[in-house]
Order: structure tokens, then sequence, then C-alpha cells
């Protein structure tokens, strides 16, 4: 077989279903090649679990020569590309969300939109300002976003669920992010006394060099202001405005069915923002669990919940011990590991994560 595919699924309590996989392709000879593989492997996991995928993320080695590619493929649903070598020597992989009875409708704005009952998620992907600053280019992104959010009747302080910020040389560019961010949310009536939006800010490369950051969200016209909560595991986890950032730890949000649980970009820090374990691996690894754990436990959840894991590596040279941990504790969650540092040096290691859970809830099902 050309790839290689971990899914896992979940059924809400009306019975509908979703699924995350992450696919990965053999060591073929070419981009190419590989690259039809793991599009292989997607219509393989949509065919076998009947249903629809509705976002995908592509994790390319060499995005300045590949990202032409994928974009050529024409997918029907939102499709994101960065530049995050996956750790496993492949030239591509990607992480793929499935729903059943999703059918994601691209908009003139370039953002997919699915109906699901009284709500529409709106999936934005790869967005940029080639040319700007970082900061510059961070608030013309968020600023558009609130625009495109405010035709459709909503916001970003009600109905931006979750960001990712790509950030070329992360360890140059990241301090405009957080400049540009804290700007344009002041302007929007995100502060400490409302609250921000689940977040991952991690080096990322656009095929254009020019494009020093870029941006996918995740957004839900229909939300209720009183169905999301903010999670902050404040026995491991300090406040982000505490060292001058603007995002949520995690974010649950409660549909009549389900739970979702988007917990954002985590490393090994404690509750007064310290880098816990500078220099060792494999306890910042721990750590970096433990600190989800928390995360997940507080919107009533767990690992078993969740549906898939991305781990950002500074150093490939760190694989194979990150990798014999995850192999030990959670060898059934879909994962990918890619290269790709982290805002602050001494973190080694971050991760995010998606969970699922089913429930009742007095809330339109989703």
């Amino acid at each position: 077989m050309t790839f290689n595919i971990q899914k896992r699924t979940f059924t809400s309590a009306g019975g509908r279903k979703e699924a995350h996989a992450i696919v990965r392709p053999a060591i073929l000879p070419t981009f190419a090649d590989q690259l039809a593989a793991v599009v292989s492997g997607i219509e393989s996991a949509a065919a076998t679990s009947g249903l629809k995928p509705v976002m995908i993320r592509f994790f390319l080695s060499d995005p300045s020569n590949q990202g032409r590619q994928v974009r050529e493929l024409e997918l029907d649903c939102a499709v994101s590309t960065v530049g995050q070598p996956p750790l496993g020597g492949e030239k591509v992989a990607a992480w793929v969300w499935l729903q059943q009875d999703a059918e994601p409708v691209r908009q003139a704005d370039g953002c997919h939109h699915i109906s699901h009952g009284p709500y529409t998620t709106v999936i934005q992907t790869s967005a940029c300002e080639p040319g700007l600053q970082s900061s510059t280019a961070t608030r013309a992104m968020l600023g558009d976003l609130a625009l495109k959010l405010s035709e459709l009747g909503g916001s970003l302080l009600d109905n931006c669920l979750r960001t990712w910020l790509f950030v070329r040389d992360v360890d140059v560019n990241y301090a405009g992010v957080v400049t540009g961010r804290n700007e344009l949310f002041a302007i929007n009536g995100l502060n400490s006394s409302t609250h921000f939006i689940a977040s991952t800010g991690i080096n990322g490369s656009h095929e254009d060099h020019t494009v020093s950051v870029q941006m996918d969200s995740l957004n839900c016209i229909g939300i209720k202001p009183e169905q999301v909560t903010q999670l902050k595991a404040s026995t491991h986890l300090n406040p982000t405005t505490e060292y001058g950032v603007a995002f949520e730890r995690a974010t649950a949000v409660d549909f009549g069915d389900r739970r979702h649980v988007y917990i954002s970009g985590t490393a090994s820090i404690n509750n007064r923002g310290e880098v816990v374990y500078p220099g060792d691996i494999a306890r910042q690894t721990c750590r970096m669990i433990e600190n989800v754990d928390a995360l997940l436990a507080e919107a009533e959840c767990g690992f078993a919940d969740v549906g898939h894991l991305i781990i950002y590596l500074r150093d490939i040279a760190d694989t194979a011990v990150v990798e014999s941990i995850f192999n030990e504790r959670y060898p059934d969650i879909p994962r990918i590991l890619v290269l790709a540092p982290v805002c602050r040096p001494a973190w080694l290691i971050e991760m995010e994560c998606m969970a699922c859970k089913s429930i009742a809830a007095p809330y339109a099902a989703y």
C-alpha cells in the first residue's frame, strides 16, 4: 500500500459521526508520487467511513516547490498548506477532518461554509498578506476575518473559535504577530474582561517568501455565547496576558449532541508562565502532555476523546525520543510530528489537538 492512515471516529448523542485522520505516504521517489498517495489515502478514509472531508491541512517539506501542486488538486473542501516538514521522512502528510452529511461550499471570499442545522461553520485557510511585516499582516488578516464575519451577522468576539498563525522565522517575526493581534483584538472587543480565541502561533512557511505570516481560522455562525467556554487549567498554566499575548489556552463548544474542544498550542510551561525543564526534551514532553490533560479535564474530556495530535518540534534530533513517549502512552491517537520551532527558543516541543465528546445539551445539534 502506498499510504498509511490513522483514523479515529466519534459518534454523537444523536448518532451522527465525525472523524479525524492522519494520512502519510510511503517513501516514494517524487513529491508528485507521495502527494498522489496521500490523496488516495484521504479518499480511502472518506470512503471507508462514509464521511466527507471538511478541512485538510497538508504539511510540506518544501512549500516553494510543492505548494502549486497541492493547489492544482482543486479538492472540494477547505485546504490549508504549510511548510512544516513531516518528521517521518515524508515530503508531505495530511491531517483530515471529516463529518457526516457535510457539504463544504466555497464562497467568493475564499472561505468554505458548511451548514448544519442552525449553524454555519466558516473555515478560512492560508489567508496571507504578501510583502507586509508580520505585525501589519496579522492586523490585516484578522481585520479581514472580522469583516467577513460581520457580513454574516457575526463577529470575532462571538463567532471565531480557533485560529492558526504560521509564522516564517518565528524567532524573528512572532513579536510582530503578537503586536498586530493585540491591537486588532482591542479594537474588536477581545480583552481580558471578555475573552480571546484559542490559537496556535508556530513556525511555518508559505510558498511565497514575502509572506511573513499566514492564517487559518475556524468560525461558527449561529453559536450562542453560553455555548462557549474558555478553559484555563490554572493549576498548570497562567493567563497568556501575563506575558503580553492574547489567546485562550483552549475553548470548549457545546452543541446539542456533542462537545468540541480546541486545545491551543501547548508547551512545557507552569502557572507562572515559566518554561519547565529547559533543555530536556523527554521531561518537556511529559509536562506538555500533563498540561493538555489538565485542559481536557476541565472540559470533562480526556485523551480518549482526542481526534488527532499535531506535535511541533524545534530539533529534528528529538524525534525518536518524542515518538517513543507517544507510542507508549497514546499509540492509537492519530498524530503527526512536524519540524516547527515554537515561539520561545527554550521550548523544544509544543502540541495541539481537537477533541469530541458525545453529550446531550439544551442546544441545537451540530
